[in-house]
Protein backbone atom coordinates (compact mmCIF):
# COMPACT_ATOMS: atom_id res chain seq x y z
CA UNK A 1 0.00 0.00 0.00
CA UNK A 2 1.38 3.40 -0.84
CA UNK A 3 0.50 6.96 0.07
CA UNK A 4 0.47 9.78 -2.47
CA UNK A 5 1.46 13.25 -1.27
CA UNK A 6 0.87 16.37 -3.46
CA UNK A 7 4.02 18.22 -4.51
CA UNK A 8 4.53 21.90 -5.37
CA UNK A 9 3.76 23.13 -8.86
CA UNK A 10 7.46 23.63 -9.66
CA UNK A 11 8.34 20.07 -8.71
CA UNK A 12 9.64 17.93 -11.58
CA UNK A 13 7.14 15.25 -10.62
CA UNK A 14 3.51 15.58 -9.69
CA UNK A 15 3.47 13.07 -6.83
CA UNK A 16 5.89 11.29 -4.54
CA UNK A 17 5.39 7.67 -3.54
CA UNK A 18 5.90 7.18 0.20
CA UNK A 19 6.09 3.65 1.53
CA UNK A 20 3.57 2.89 4.25
CA UNK A 21 4.86 1.40 7.50
CA UNK A 22 4.97 -2.40 7.44
CA UNK A 23 1.87 -4.16 8.70
CA UNK A 24 2.35 -6.45 11.69
CA UNK A 25 1.13 -9.88 10.68
CA UNK A 26 -0.52 -10.71 14.00
CA UNK A 27 -0.73 -7.53 16.06
CA UNK A 28 -2.82 -9.06 18.92
CA UNK A 29 -0.27 -11.87 19.39
CA UNK A 30 2.56 -9.33 19.49
CA UNK A 31 0.65 -7.29 22.07
CA UNK A 32 0.05 -10.39 24.20
CA UNK A 33 3.73 -11.28 24.16
CA UNK A 34 4.86 -7.75 25.05
CA UNK A 35 2.52 -7.48 28.03
CA UNK A 36 3.40 -10.94 29.32
CA UNK A 37 7.03 -9.86 29.07
CA UNK A 38 6.28 -6.77 31.15
CA UNK A 39 4.55 -8.75 33.91
CA UNK A 40 7.41 -11.24 34.13
CA UNK A 41 9.83 -8.33 34.47
CA UNK A 42 7.83 -6.77 37.31
CA UNK A 43 7.73 -10.08 39.18
CA UNK A 44 11.44 -10.65 38.60
CA UNK A 45 12.47 -7.23 39.84
CA UNK A 46 10.36 -7.48 42.98
CA UNK A 47 12.30 -10.53 44.22
CA UNK A 48 15.86 -9.29 43.88
CA UNK A 49 17.72 -7.94 46.88
CA UNK A 50 17.52 -4.13 46.52
CA UNK A 51 21.07 -2.85 46.02
CA UNK A 52 19.94 0.74 45.37
CA UNK A 53 16.89 3.02 45.52
CA UNK A 54 15.62 2.30 42.00
CA UNK A 55 13.03 -0.37 42.80
CA UNK A 56 11.86 1.37 45.98
CA UNK A 57 11.29 4.63 44.10
CA UNK A 58 9.47 2.69 41.37
CA UNK A 59 7.06 1.32 43.99
CA UNK A 60 6.67 4.58 45.94
CA UNK A 61 5.85 6.73 42.90
CA UNK A 62 3.11 4.30 41.86
CA UNK A 63 4.60 3.29 38.51
CA UNK A 64 5.07 -0.34 39.56
CA UNK A 65 1.33 -0.75 40.10
CA UNK A 66 0.43 1.44 37.12
CA UNK A 67 2.62 -0.56 34.72
CA UNK A 68 1.18 -3.82 36.04
CA UNK A 69 -2.40 -2.67 35.60
CA UNK A 70 -1.70 -1.37 32.10
CA UNK A 71 -0.21 -4.72 31.09
CA UNK A 72 -3.18 -6.64 32.50
CA UNK A 73 -5.72 -4.34 30.83
CA UNK A 74 -3.92 -4.66 27.49
CA UNK A 75 -3.79 -8.45 27.84
CA UNK A 76 -7.50 -8.56 28.58
CA UNK A 77 -8.29 -6.69 25.36
CA UNK A 78 -6.33 -9.07 23.11
CA UNK A 79 -6.75 -12.37 24.97
CA UNK A 80 -9.08 -13.69 22.22
CA UNK A 81 -10.27 -16.58 24.36
CA UNK A 82 -6.81 -18.13 24.79
CA UNK A 83 -6.69 -20.02 28.07
CA UNK A 84 -10.48 -20.03 28.34
CA UNK A 85 -12.41 -18.75 31.33
CA UNK A 86 -9.58 -19.68 33.67
CA UNK A 87 -7.15 -17.24 32.04
CA UNK A 88 -9.79 -14.53 31.90
CA UNK A 89 -10.63 -15.00 35.58
CA UNK A 90 -6.95 -14.91 36.57
CA UNK A 91 -6.47 -11.52 34.92
CA UNK A 92 -9.29 -10.15 37.07
CA UNK A 93 -7.63 -11.56 40.20
CA UNK A 94 -4.24 -10.21 39.12
CA UNK A 95 -5.67 -6.72 38.88
CA UNK A 96 -7.02 -7.08 42.43
CA UNK A 97 -3.54 -8.09 43.60
CA UNK A 98 -2.12 -4.88 42.15
CA UNK A 99 -4.85 -3.01 44.07
CA UNK A 100 -3.55 -4.64 47.27
CA UNK A 101 0.03 -3.73 46.39
CA UNK A 102 -1.07 -0.14 45.85
CA UNK A 103 -2.49 -0.06 49.39
CA UNK A 104 0.74 -1.46 50.84
CA UNK A 105 2.83 1.06 48.91
CA UNK A 106 0.66 3.93 50.16
CA UNK A 107 0.58 2.80 53.79
CA UNK A 108 3.78 0.89 54.60
CA UNK A 109 6.30 1.74 51.89
CA UNK A 110 5.59 5.43 51.41
CA UNK A 111 8.09 6.57 54.06
CA UNK A 112 10.60 3.76 53.63
CA UNK A 113 14.26 4.36 53.04
CA UNK A 114 16.41 1.87 51.16
CA UNK A 115 17.55 0.36 54.45
CA UNK A 116 13.91 -0.39 55.37
CA UNK A 117 13.30 -2.31 52.14
CA UNK A 118 16.57 -4.18 52.59
CA UNK A 119 15.61 -5.10 56.16
CA UNK A 120 12.23 -6.40 55.00
CA UNK A 121 13.92 -8.47 52.29
CA UNK A 122 16.34 -9.94 54.84
CA UNK A 123 13.47 -10.67 57.24
CA UNK A 124 11.71 -12.75 54.62
CA UNK A 125 14.57 -14.26 52.62
CA UNK A 126 17.49 -14.01 55.07
CA UNK A 127 21.12 -13.39 54.10
CA UNK A 128 21.73 -17.09 53.54
CA UNK A 129 19.67 -19.80 51.87
CA UNK A 130 16.62 -20.02 54.08
CA UNK A 131 14.83 -23.36 54.11
CA UNK A 132 11.35 -22.06 54.97
CA UNK A 133 10.89 -20.26 51.62
CA UNK A 134 14.02 -20.64 49.46
CA UNK A 135 13.71 -18.86 46.07
CA UNK A 136 15.83 -21.56 44.39
CA UNK A 137 14.30 -24.21 42.16
CA UNK A 138 16.82 -26.95 42.85
CA UNK A 139 15.78 -27.10 46.51
CA UNK A 140 12.36 -28.40 45.47
CA UNK A 141 11.72 -32.02 44.60
CA UNK A 142 15.40 -32.98 44.51
CA UNK A 143 16.40 -34.87 47.64
CA UNK A 144 19.87 -35.70 46.35
CA UNK A 145 22.59 -33.26 45.41
CA UNK A 146 23.18 -34.96 42.05
CA UNK A 147 19.52 -34.48 41.13
CA UNK A 148 20.01 -30.79 41.88
CA UNK A 149 22.96 -30.72 39.50
CA UNK A 150 20.87 -32.29 36.75
CA UNK A 151 18.08 -29.71 37.14
CA UNK A 152 20.60 -26.86 37.25
CA UNK A 153 22.15 -28.17 34.06
CA UNK A 154 18.78 -28.21 32.31
CA UNK A 155 18.14 -24.60 33.35
CA UNK A 156 21.58 -23.61 32.05
CA UNK A 157 20.77 -25.39 28.79
CA UNK A 158 17.72 -23.19 28.26
CA UNK A 159 19.76 -20.04 28.88
CA UNK A 160 22.56 -21.11 26.56
CA UNK A 161 20.18 -22.18 23.81
CA UNK A 162 18.95 -18.60 23.51
CA UNK A 163 22.26 -16.85 24.08
CA UNK A 164 21.69 -15.42 27.55
CA UNK A 165 23.90 -15.58 30.61
CA UNK A 166 23.79 -14.31 34.17
CA UNK A 167 24.97 -10.73 34.55
CA UNK A 168 28.02 -10.21 36.74
CA UNK A 169 26.04 -7.48 38.53
CA UNK A 170 23.47 -10.01 39.76
CA UNK A 171 24.88 -12.00 42.64
CA UNK A 172 22.48 -14.91 42.32
CA UNK A 173 22.37 -18.49 41.10
CA UNK A 174 20.88 -19.62 37.80
CA UNK A 175 17.92 -21.21 39.57
CA UNK A 176 16.88 -18.13 41.58
CA UNK A 177 13.25 -17.30 40.81
CA UNK A 178 14.10 -13.73 39.83
CA UNK A 179 16.55 -15.04 37.22
CA UNK A 180 14.07 -17.60 35.87
CA UNK A 181 11.33 -14.96 35.63
CA UNK A 182 13.70 -12.62 33.82
CA UNK A 183 14.46 -15.40 31.35
CA UNK A 184 10.73 -15.70 30.66
CA UNK A 185 10.56 -11.90 30.32
CA UNK A 186 13.27 -12.18 27.66
CA UNK A 187 11.56 -15.10 25.91
CA UNK A 188 8.17 -13.36 25.71
CA UNK A 189 9.86 -10.25 24.35
CA UNK A 190 11.77 -12.40 21.87
CA UNK A 191 8.45 -13.90 20.78
CA UNK A 192 7.07 -10.43 20.04
CA UNK A 193 10.14 -9.61 17.94
CA UNK A 194 10.01 -12.95 16.14
CA UNK A 195 6.36 -12.47 15.21
CA UNK A 196 7.27 -9.13 13.61
CA UNK A 197 10.52 -10.05 11.88
CA UNK A 198 10.95 -13.84 11.63
CA UNK A 199 9.02 -16.66 10.08
CA UNK A 200 6.57 -19.00 11.71
CA UNK A 201 9.17 -21.71 12.34
CA UNK A 202 11.42 -19.47 14.46
CA UNK A 203 8.45 -18.09 16.34
CA UNK A 204 7.28 -21.61 17.14
CA UNK A 205 10.71 -22.52 18.57
CA UNK A 206 10.51 -19.57 20.97
CA UNK A 207 6.94 -20.40 21.94
CA UNK A 208 7.71 -24.09 22.49
CA UNK A 209 10.63 -23.13 24.74
CA UNK A 210 8.33 -20.99 26.89
CA UNK A 211 5.89 -23.87 27.22
CA UNK A 212 8.65 -26.30 28.21
CA UNK A 213 10.15 -23.91 30.75
CA UNK A 214 6.79 -23.33 32.42
CA UNK A 215 5.82 -27.01 32.32
CA UNK A 216 9.14 -28.45 33.52
CA UNK A 217 10.41 -25.65 35.75
CA UNK A 218 8.55 -22.61 37.10
CA UNK A 219 5.12 -24.20 36.72
CA UNK A 220 6.21 -27.00 39.05
CA UNK A 221 7.88 -25.24 41.97
CA UNK A 222 6.61 -21.64 42.02
CA UNK A 223 3.09 -22.45 43.34
CA UNK A 224 4.56 -24.21 46.40
CA UNK A 225 7.16 -21.48 46.86
CA UNK A 226 4.42 -18.83 46.84
CA UNK A 227 2.50 -20.64 49.58
CA UNK A 228 5.68 -20.86 51.65
CA UNK A 229 6.44 -17.17 51.04
CA UNK A 230 2.94 -16.11 52.12
CA UNK A 231 3.39 -18.05 55.36
CA UNK A 232 6.88 -16.66 56.00
CA UNK A 233 6.13 -13.02 55.13
CA UNK A 234 2.71 -13.13 56.85
CA UNK A 235 1.95 -9.56 55.77
CA UNK A 236 3.43 -6.61 53.94
CA UNK A 237 5.02 -6.14 50.53
CA UNK A 238 6.39 -9.63 49.94
CA UNK A 239 3.21 -11.36 51.09
CA UNK A 240 1.31 -9.54 48.32
CA UNK A 241 4.12 -10.17 45.82
CA UNK A 242 3.70 -13.88 46.60
CA UNK A 243 -0.06 -13.68 46.02
CA UNK A 244 0.57 -11.87 42.74
CA UNK A 245 3.06 -14.49 41.54
CA UNK A 246 0.71 -17.35 42.41
CA UNK A 247 -2.09 -15.86 40.29
CA UNK A 248 0.36 -15.10 37.49
CA UNK A 249 1.58 -18.70 37.36
CA UNK A 250 -2.00 -19.94 37.17
CA UNK A 251 -2.63 -17.56 34.28
CA UNK A 252 0.49 -18.67 32.41
CA UNK A 253 -0.35 -22.36 32.76
CA UNK A 254 -3.82 -21.72 31.33
CA UNK A 255 -2.61 -19.32 28.63
CA UNK A 256 0.17 -21.58 27.35
CA UNK A 257 -1.98 -24.70 27.59
CA UNK A 258 0.53 -26.74 29.59
CA UNK A 259 -0.02 -29.18 32.44
CA UNK A 260 2.87 -29.09 34.94
CA UNK A 261 3.10 -31.53 37.83
CA UNK A 262 3.37 -29.07 40.73
CA UNK A 263 5.27 -29.97 43.86
CA UNK A 264 3.43 -30.39 47.13
CA UNK A 265 4.68 -29.75 50.66
CA UNK A 266 5.80 -33.38 50.91
CA UNK A 267 8.03 -32.89 47.84
CA UNK A 268 10.07 -30.18 49.51
CA UNK A 269 13.21 -31.99 50.64
CA UNK A 270 16.50 -30.05 50.75
CA UNK A 271 19.22 -32.15 49.19
CA UNK A 272 21.47 -34.42 51.19
CA UNK A 273 24.56 -36.35 50.25
CA UNK A 274 24.37 -40.07 51.00
CA UNK A 275 27.51 -42.09 50.43
CA UNK A 276 27.14 -45.50 48.76
CA UNK A 277 26.82 -48.37 51.21
CA UNK A 278 30.16 -49.35 52.69
CA UNK A 279 31.92 -46.12 51.64
CA UNK A 280 32.68 -42.92 53.50
CA UNK A 281 33.88 -39.50 52.41
CA UNK A 282 35.98 -37.15 54.51
CA UNK A 283 36.22 -34.13 52.19
CA UNK A 284 33.45 -32.19 53.95
CA UNK A 285 31.30 -31.93 50.83
CA UNK A 286 28.37 -33.39 52.74
CA UNK A 287 28.13 -30.24 54.83
CA UNK A 288 27.87 -28.01 51.79
CA UNK A 289 24.63 -29.54 50.53
CA UNK A 290 23.35 -27.66 47.50
CA UNK A 291 26.49 -25.51 47.34
CA UNK A 292 28.49 -28.30 45.67
CA UNK A 293 30.08 -27.26 42.38
CA UNK A 294 27.72 -27.94 39.50
CA UNK A 295 28.99 -29.54 36.33
CA UNK A 296 27.03 -27.26 34.03
CA UNK A 297 29.18 -27.98 31.00
CA UNK A 298 27.77 -31.49 30.84
CA UNK A 299 24.34 -30.22 29.83
CA UNK A 300 24.42 -27.47 27.23
CA UNK A 301 22.14 -25.87 24.71
CA UNK A 302 22.32 -28.89 22.44
CA UNK A 303 20.28 -30.89 24.95
CA UNK A 304 17.37 -28.53 24.39
CA UNK A 305 17.72 -28.37 20.62
CA UNK A 306 18.29 -32.10 20.16
CA UNK A 307 16.21 -33.18 17.21
CA UNK A 308 15.12 -36.27 19.09
CA UNK A 309 13.25 -34.09 21.56
CA UNK A 310 11.63 -31.78 19.03
CA UNK A 311 7.89 -32.09 19.24
CA UNK A 312 8.12 -34.49 22.18
CA UNK A 313 6.63 -32.12 24.74
CA UNK A 314 4.17 -30.23 22.55
CA UNK A 315 0.98 -29.40 24.40
CA UNK A 316 -2.57 -29.10 23.20
CA UNK A 317 -4.05 -25.62 23.26
CA UNK A 318 -2.30 -22.35 24.02
CA UNK A 319 -1.11 -19.81 21.47
CA UNK A 320 0.41 -20.92 18.19
CA UNK A 321 3.57 -19.52 16.68
CA UNK A 322 2.50 -18.78 13.13
CA UNK A 323 3.71 -15.30 12.29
Amino acid sequence: MTSKQPMTKDSPVGTAIIAAPPTIKDAPAVERALNRSKLYLLASWSLLYPEDDEFLEYVQCGEFVEDGRDAIDALSLVLDGIGGERAKRKLVLLRKQFDELEKVAASECVNWQLSDLQSEHRRVFSNVITLDCPPYETLFGNDHVFAQSQVMGDIAGFYRAFGVELSKDIHERLDHLSVEFEFMHFMAYKESYSRCHDGGDKTQIVLDAQKKFVKNHIGRWVPLFCRMLVKKADSGLYKHVADLMAEWMDFEVAFLGVVPQPYSETDYRPATFNAPEGQTYECGAQDQGNELSLLLNEVGAESFLDKKDQGKDKEDGGPVGTA
